[in-house]
C-alpha cells in the first residue's frame, strides 16, 4: 500500500476539516472498510495536495460546486467548516452562495445559505470563529 499518499491525505484533511473530517472517515470505515482510505488518498492526498491552488481556493471551489449540485448537504456542511478553517470569512462564504443564484438558481443558493447559517450557529455555540 502507498502510505505516502495516505499520510499526505490525512495531513491535508486535518488541515482543512480537522476533527470533523476525521469523524467522516471513521464513519465511512464502519460501513465500507477501505473507503476511508480512498477518501484520504485521492481527494486529499492527490488533488488537494497539487500545486497551483492553495487550500483556501480549493475550498471555495468545493463549496460552490457542492452547493450548485444541491445533493451534497452533509458534505457541504463539512466543507463550509473547512472553508472557514482555511481562512474564508463568513461574509465571503455567504457571498459565494449569493453568486450561485445567477448560475445554479435560487433553490440551490438558498439551501446553501440556510446550511451556512446552521454551521455559523454551531461554530458560535462551540466558540469557534
Amino acid at each position: 500500500m502507498n502510505n505516502e499518499r495516505y499520510e499526505r491525505g490525512l495531513a491535508k484533511l486535518r488541515e482543512v476539516d480537522g476533527e470533523l473530517g476525521e469523524e467522516v472517515v471513521a464513519a465511512i470505515e464502519e460501513v465500507a472498510p477501505g473507503a476511508g482510505r480512498l477518501l484520504l488518498e485521492f481527494p486529499f492526498g492527490d488533488v488537494y495536495s497539487r500545486p497551483g491552488l492553495g487550500l483556501k481556493e480549493r475550498e471555495l471551489v468545493t463549496i460552490a460546486a457542492m452547493a450548485a449540485m444541491g445533493t451534497c448537504t452533509p458534505q457541504l456542511r463539512v466543507h463550509v467548516n473547512g472553508a472557514l478553517n482555511v481562512g474564508w470569512t463568513r461574509e465571503e462564504v455567504v457571498e459565494a452562495f449569493v453568486q450561485l443564484t445567477v448560475y445554479a438558481g435560487f433553490p440551490a443558493a438558498l439551501n446553501a445559505l440556510f446550511l451556512a447559517k446552521e454551521v455559523f450557529a454551531e461554530r458560535d455555540a462551540a466558540g469557534k470563529a
